[in-house]
């Protein structure tokens, strides 16, 4: 039956389109309220692994050394698969959007009030976050700060119109709900190759997208903006030495200095004449992509144990770059004593190129890309 909704002033704006009912909307919410979830989950935890408050820095955890691997491969995954489905929630329901008058009592103004800020809440982070993937930021604030933000906004519009339409959605939530009785018989099959279509498409654009993440899925990386095969050293690099403009006159006459109770420097022949030790550890981007690779380098405990750093103490990082929001980079002492935590100089068993960071930086478990900090100056004792 088609849907009509008399706007002041003017003719009706009529809906032929068919299954723009509650079921519909139910049965697409299915899907993407736990897709919505995982992304809120995941990005919680990304953004306290990246800007951890003082109280919390100590606490994280340096293990599973995948981990943050894993969980930054599910946010940008059910990211990207939401956005079909939210693209599909309003196709079927579009048409309550324009009904008329816009409110008729409190718990409709609710409802209203929770739909305009979900739908905008949740078309910004799903298409900024797909813009952050590929590293176009086309707007004048910080991606960062703003996309978390948005994120507890979404969280809230969610449970406010859960909690409103609450009654709807169970009636609907199952084939034997009571609600079913009043939709006509006839739309169950269009429903079923509907839901079918929108399956069809959520599948493609994972299947073609989660091979950045997905190791085994590599063969099928047709549209994601990252191929984890393809950069110096068989490792992508997201910010070049000439983005950082680290080149021959900063590296000239380089040397590390620890700064600590006992402070000194080193040049790299006395790095490279140190204990060596080889990891094997993921970097993984923030963006989605990911790739384990075979370090080889000085454990950063040592360096800090020779400058006077107790057990418990914690690293400032300070790169060479001359700019970025991450030139500065802190660890709490979890990471300092993780034997896997290196200040690395080879990868591959090669000599690091100068986009991955020459002549030393950062690699350690269970950190976000961002904190692994390349062309490494200074080493501060907190």
């Amino acid at each position: 039956m088609p849907f009509t909704s008399p706007p002041r002033g003017g003719p009706p704006v009529t809906f032929k389109g068919r299954l723009h009912d509650a079921r519909t909307a139910t049965a697409i919410g299915r899907w993407l309220g736990p897709a919505m979830v995982v992304c809120f989950v995941t990005g919680v935890l990304s953004h306290y692994l990246q800007h951890p408050p003082v109280w919390l820095a100590d606490r994280l955890p340096s293990h599973p050394s995948w981990g943050y691997r894993v969980t930054q491969g599910l946010h940008v995954i059910f990211g990207i698969a939401a956005i079909p489905l939210l693209l599909a929630k309003l196709w079927a329901v579009y048409p309550r959007l324009f009904a008329w008058p816009p409110v008729r009592s409190l718990r409709h103004g609710l409802e209203r009030l929770s739909v305009a800020v979900l739908v905008a809440a949740g078309i910004f982070e799903l298409f900024t976050g797909l813009l952050n993937t590929f590293q176009w930021y086309p707007w004048p604030f910080s991606f960062v700060a703003v996309h978390y933000a948005v994120a507890w906004v979404l969280v809230g519009a969610l449970l406010l119109h859960l909690a409103v339409q609450w009654p709807r959605i169970r009636d609907h939530w199952s084939l034997r709900s009571a609600g079913t009785r009043a939709l006509p018989a006839a739309d169950g099959p269009d429903r079923r190759q509907l839901l079918g279509a929108v399956a069809a498409g959520v599948g493609a654009v994972t299947l073609t997208t989660a091979g950045q993440s997905v190791t085994a899925l590599g063969a099928l990386d047709l549209f994601a903006p990252r191929s984890p095969e393809h950069g110096p050293q068989g490792l992508p690099v997201n910010r070049t030495a000439a983005a950082a403009a680290v080149g021959e006159a900063v590296l000239a006459d380089w040397r590390l200095t620890v700064d600590g109770p006992r402070p000194y420097s080193l040049t790299l022949d006395e790095l490279r004449a140190m204990p060596q030790h080889e990891v094997t550890l993921p970097i993984a981007c923030v963006e989605g992509w990911s790739k384990s690779a075979r370090w080889t380098g000085v454990r950063v405990r040592d360096l800090l144990e020779r400058a006077g750093a107790g057990p418990g103490a914690r690293v400032r990082v300070v790169s060479l770059e001359a700019s970025g929001a991450y030139r500065v980079m802190e660890m709490g002492r979890t990471y300092t004593q993780d034997p896997l935590t290196l200040l690395a100089l080879r990868l591959g068993g090669e000599v690091l190129s100068l986009d991955h960071g020459y002549p030393a930086r950062i690699i350690a478990p269970n950190r976000p890309g961002v904190l692994q900090t390349k062309w490494v100056g200074r080493l501060e004792v907190l």
